[in-house]
């Protein structure tokens, strides 16, 4: 599954966001909360993550860990996407602007940065779009 990360320039901000509400958290791990229940929920259930986008590129992934009911104060029923409080960086991967949620096939999920390359700068978007676009990313 692959989401914008609206309100949010980089990482970091995902995370000080996610870290930030930690108490508000049922059972104290972080969830996304959509208006529609995937249709293909035991594929997002079996290893799938939700993968981060920044400005226009995918830079991290959050390993979805389960989906509930909830209802809103304007009793609506919708999805919270449990997530694992884990996020992982990812290679950039540039992404088109779009609306909601979509899935990610498998083939086009950025790898995951080795331990070591976490904390380092993601390349310019321009930048990772120009290597993407040339099968380097």
């Amino acid at each position: 599954m692959i989401k914008l990360c609206v309100g949010a320039e980089k990482v970091e901000d995902l995370i000080d966001w996610q870290q930030s509400r930690q108490g508000h958290w049922i059972g104290g791990t972080p969830a996304h909360v959509t208006r529609m229940w995937p249709k293909r929920a035991d594929e997002l259930l079996d290893g799938g993550s939700l993968y981060w986008v920044f400005k226009g590129v995918v830079l991290a992934r959050q390993a979805i860990k389960g989906l509930e009911q909830v209802q809103g104060s304007d009793g609506i029923t919708r999805c919270a996407i449990r997530l694992d409080p884990a996020v992982i960086r990812t290679e950039g991967a540039p992404r088109r602007p779009f609306q909601g949620w979509r899935y990610l096939p498998a083939g086009e999920a950025p790898r995951d940065l080795p331990q070591g390359r976490a904390r380092e700068e993601p390349l310019p978007p321009e930048l990772a779009r120009a290597l993407a676009e040339i099968g380097l990313r």
